[in-house]
This record gives C-alpha cells, structure tokens and sequence, in this order.
C-alpha cells in the first residue's frame, strides 16, 4: 500500500547520478514494500548536457540510455527543461534534492548555495559532494535543524562506507577525539607505481587512462582532495568548524624514489595520511606524507581501497576499511541516505 510518494530533484547527473538512478530503479518496488512509499525523480540536472522536469516523475531508464548513447538529454522529449540548477533548487517542487554537482574545492559553491535554498525552502537534502561539508558544514547543519528538515552526506569521504552514520547511529554519548585516514586512491597509486621505478610524468599519464588519475591531478597530488576530506570528517565528527584552507597541507608531489626505497629498506612504506585530533584544546587538521611499518592497517591500503580510523573516549579506536570500491558503491552512499530521510519521514508520519 502506497502511503506517500516522495519527490527527488537531482542536481548533476555524471557516474555517480546514473548509478543511483538504476539502483533506485530497481529498488523501487522493494522501497514500495518495505516503507509505504513510491520515490519519483521529478527533476535532473546537468552543466551542459541538458535537464529534464516532470512532476509526475522522469523515466530514468530513458535518462540513463540518452546519457550512454547520446552524452545528452533528448531536447525532444516531454520532459525537456532550460531550467539550470538554481532554478530547479528554486521552483520545482520536490521533497529531497541530492547535491551531485561536481566538486569546487576552493570554495564549495555553488553546491553550498543549492543545499541553503533547499532547506530554506524547508526541503531535505542529500549531498555526494564534499564541498558545502568542507566550507559550510555548520551553518547548513544549524540551517536544517531550524527548518526542521533533515541533512545526509555520507557519500562524501568514503563512498557508501558507513562513517558518519556509524557515529550518528552507533556510537551514542561517545566523543570523537581523534581521526586517521588513507583516503585519496590517486595517491594511493602514483606511490605504489613509483615504487616501481616508474617515472612520474608515465605514472601520471598511465594513471589517466586507466582512470585513476583525473585530467588535473594536482588537486589529489598536492593534497587538496584529502585536506577537503579531512576538514568533512573533523567538521562532522568533532564540530571543528574549518575549511580545508585550515588543514596543514604536504602532498606527495616531492616524493621521490629513493625516499620510497630508504623507507623500504626501514620496512615501511609512505601514504599520504589525513589527521585530526585536539591540540592545547583545539581541534587540528593535517595532510602529510608518512611512514607505515608494513603489516600496518594503514600500510596496508592500497590501490583504491581507503581507511579511516576514528578514536573515541568511550568506545576506543574503530576502523572501517573499503575495499575496492567501485561507481555502485557511491552510488549507495546516496542511496543509504535517501532511505533514511524514508525511514525517518515514515515514522514521523506513522506519529
């Protein structure tokens, strides 16, 4: 039995757009069962492969073949919108909107500005995009909570991991005092491969065609990816209040080869580590590289698998390790999410 039918917009629609839209596709029946609830995308966007709206639902099946076969929205087609991401934020009428867009690592924008016009329209929002949880954590937080709507994120560190719920969730009354990461796969393989003997300019370009590395890969390399990380999980976990201008910043881009084989010969091996922990009373952030003693936890992160490390002072220390994630398991991220904005909307309706 149908009880309610919520709307979803989505704001950007690359790899990981797509792969929520099948997996929602073939959950629906399931979500239908289980919650009472029918979930209709009603609106999607892109920066220049155009948007669609229907309020009675787009097909995403159809949505995700143009993409494939066509890299664009059929301009005719019903559903076809001049409509840009503000103005879907602005106007349409939806329940959650999810914040796909890519990420500005410099400023958060302008995915901040579509999740503040979400819940100032008093609408839920999901977010696969760290940016406005790097630059805005608190203010979109304190802004939901006055709106009395609900904020999710969990996609944004480590795919469909299950960090920050694990700590919402799981760890009640715990204070987070410490968190330790390998989370930026990009590192992860230049330093593996010049490990090698490989140069860095071929590990580079091998990287991009396998799809490692992205067209611009300073922004892993130099650090900013993993301090924009580090600033979500320190803003979430331990109420920080920074932005990645506030992390201590050293990527890997001076590493060389014989620093790799001196640690080698020592028995350990370097990644690029994320830290936050509580210094004369204030929380700090760094990314920095460092030596692991092989067999380490953390040594032992590779390829694109991560690790985060959070350290409580009722529960001790707690990892989570992903292995190999791939499109699906971000996509689940966004996914887990939406569920919880379901579940919680269902119980609020059922009292």
């Amino acid at each position: 039995m149908i009880n309610q039918t919520i709307k979803v917009a989505i704001l950007g629609f690359g790899n990981v757009g797509q792969a929520f839209a099948k997996l929602l596709n073939e959950k629906r029946t399931e979500i239908m069962k289980e919650y009472g609830c029918d979930v209709k995308v009603v609106a999607v966007s892109t920066g220049s492969r155009g948007c669609l709206v229907n309020e009675n639902g787009i097909d995403l099946e159809k949505a995700c073949n143009d993409m494939i076969n066509f890299h664009k929205f059929d301009e005719n087609s019903k559903d076809f919108s001049n409509l840009n991401s503000m103005e879907i934020a602005e106007i349409v009428d939806y329940d959650v909107i999810m914040e796909l867009t890519p990420l500005k690592i410099f400023s958060g924008q302008p995915a901040i500005d579509h999740i503040k016009t979400a819940l100032n329209r008093q609408k839920h929002a999901i977010s696969a995009n760290k940016g406005p949880i790097a630059w805005s954590y608190k203010s979109l937080r304190n802004l939901a909570e006055k709106q009395g709507v609900l904020f999710y994120f969990e996609t944004t560190v480590m795919d469909g991991t299950p960090v920050f719920n694990l700590v919402d969730e799981t760890l009640k009354m715990c204070r987070v005092t410490e968190v330790k990461g390998i989370l930026n796969s990009t590192t992860n393989f230049v330093l593996e491969e010049l490990a090698k003997g490989k140069k860095y300019d071929d590990v580079i370009e091998e990287g991009k065609a396998r799809g490692f590395v992205e067209a611009d890969p300073s922004m892993d390399i130099e650090g900013w990816d993993a301090a924009a990380k580090t600033a979500a999980l320190l803003n979430v976990l331990m109420d920080a209040d920074i932005t990645p201008y506030d992390v201590e910043r050293k990527g890997i881009e001076d590493i060389t080869y014989e620093q790799i084989m001196d640690a080698e010969r020592k028995g350990n091996t370097i990644k690029l580590l994320c830290y936050g922990g509580i210094e004369n009373g204030k929380v700090v952030g760094r990314v920095s590289p460092q030596e692991f003693p092989k067999g380490s936890l953390l040594a032992g992160i590779t390829g694109t698998s991560s690790v985060v490390t959070i350290t409580t002072d009722l529960m001790g220390t707690i990892s989570i390790v992903e292995h190999d994630p791939e499109i699906e398991q971000t996509a689940y991220g966004v996914f887990s999410d939406l569920i919880r904005v379901i579940y919680n909307m269902k119980n609020k309706r059922e009292n």
